[in-house]
């Protein structure tokens, strides 16, 4: 049975380093075998700022299909920009939403959290922020993260990194992060 990964750059913007680190990261698993990527744009999850008034109307569209593709996953491949050292906005809101659904969809769900930042540190102080609320809602976070440090340097023009042992490195951290899937889920 494959396993089946459900995966988004939390970056709005076209050609953004995360969006770019996230189809290394897809093109990686998809070379794996066993495992199916679903490759999502967060464009497709637009939702408007909570509000426990507007969710009395009902949960917005944007919610709903994010509920519905962390659902039919079995595992799940976030990366995200740091914003200011932490969590970017639009990321906070969705998971916010996400927290309101009963079971919460993202309970027991294996997790892999990225981030690709143009710093020295590769957005790592945002993805400790990004595990916060993720934990709270139930993923089990994989205790390794990626950080890519000094992103507006790692890419080629083709969108693939410039380093052959980052681009190992990473390969390797992504199969770890299959058998700690497959591990929680059977999968």
């Amino acid at each position: 049975m494959a396993l089946k990964v459900m995966g988004f750059a939390a970056s709005l913007r076209q050609n953004s380093h995360n969006g770019k680190l996230f189809e290394v990261a897809a093109s990686l698993l998809d070379a794996m075998e066993g495992v199916e990527v679903d490759r999502r744009s967060f464009a497709e999850f637009e939702m408007p700022l909570y509000n426990q008034d507007l969710q009395e109307e009902g949960f917005p569209e944007g919610a709903e299909r994010m509920k519905a593709a962390v659902e039919a996953a079995d595992a799940l491949l976030l990366v995200t920009p740091e914003y200011n050292y932490s969590i970017p906005g639009n990321l906070k809101n969705a998971l916010d939403w996400l927290s309101r659904y009963r079971p919460g969809p993202l309970r027991d769900k294996p997790l892999l959290l990225m981030s690709a930042s143009p710093s020295m540190i590769g957005g790592n102080r945002g993805l400790w922020q990004t595990r916060i609320p993720l934990e709270s809602m139930g993923a089990v976070v994989s205790p390794r993260m990626f950080g890519l440090s000094m992103a507006h340097q790692a890419f080629e023009d083709d969108g693939s990194l410039k380093s052959a042992e980052l681009n190992e490195q990473l390969d390797g951290l992504l199969a770890d992060f299959v058998e700690f899937a497959r591990a929680l889920t059977r999968a």
